[in-house]
């Protein structure tokens, strides 16, 4: 199949029951695929954030698509936490797994490394380690009373995420967004949707080819105009607040936030 797809068939890479790792909303949120994947009715995903997320993960909560989320927050930045993901971790309806920036980054790393686990030191000492039996102190083998954690390499079936262009040979570029390189190197693989696809190698031009992610690292590329809506994606365009706004109001309670579902990913494609 053609690295380059609809949207719809870019994002039937991602069955029921994998796990999928997203970046937090500076990153650039594939929010269009999202709402295909909820319109498919995709079931039990695993969901990583890298290291939080907002509006994606509390669509994927309140539509039903989560068997469990590892996170370090899912939150509307002042607007206050994610609607449906409060309610599931109130009614405890859904795995949630606590995590930390600086754990969640050194997974990946590790296996985009090829290694099982990678060392750090910042979260020792924190309430964390009670609730994640998986992350473990040693002693430094290099030293003496030197005590060091350490963590699981996770790698993610899929990373999903939206990107400013690709050219058509699945080549993406993704600018100063040094984390989805780690992304696209720690999964076995990579679906992007982005603004533009663009003639020609950007792996040819010397001013675009450190910023680009290879096509061997990609599985799929959609074209998808205005794809992080509503979130900001970069300079080119703003969040939109009051569809934030508008949200976090039907959101709050379970019916309505059906009816968010029916006005904005069931009926019609957002734009």
């Amino acid at each position: 199949m053609e690295i380059v797809r609809s949207l719809e068939a870019a994002v039937a890479v991602i069955e029921d029951g994998m796990t999928l790792v997203v970046p937090p909303d500076y990153g650039g949120v594939a929010m269009e695929a999202t709402r295909a994947l909820i319109r498919r009715g995709v079931r039990g995903l695993r969901l990583l954030t890298l290291p939080t997320s907002s509006l994606q993960a509390d669509l994927l909560i309140g539509a039903g698509a989560l068997a469990e989320i590892e996170t370090s927050a899912v939150a509307m930045g002042e607007l206050g936490p994610g609607p449906r993901f409060a309610a599931a971790a109130k009614a405890g309806s859904l795995p949630i797994k606590d995590a930390t920036c600086p754990v969640l980054h050194a997974a990946l790393q590790a296996s985009e490394k090829g290694v099982p686990f990678l060392p750090l030191r910042g979260v020792i000492g924190s309430d964390l380690l009670k609730v994640r039996p998986d992350w473990q102190v040693i002693d430094n083998p290099l030293s003496e009373n030197d005590p060091i954690l350490i963590v699981p390499a996770i790698r993610p079936d899929v990373a999903l995420f939206h990107a400013p262009f690709a050219d058509r040979h699945g080549n993406v570029w993704v600018g100063r967004r040094r984390e989805l390189f780690t992304m696209a190197h720690a999964s076995a693989k990579s679906v992007i949707t982005v603004e533009e696809i663009r003639d020609g190698n950007l792996l040819e031009d010397e001013m675009l080819a450190g910023s680009t992610i290879p096509a061997f690292y990609v599985e799929a590329v959609a074209l998808a105009p205005k794809g992080a809506w509503p979130l900001k994606f970069g300079a080119r365009y703003r969040e939109d607040s009051a569809h934030l706004q508008e949200y976090m109001r039907l959101a709050a309670t379970e019916d309505g936030f059906r009816t968010y579902l029916e006005r904005h990913v069931f009926e019609r494609r957002a734009a």
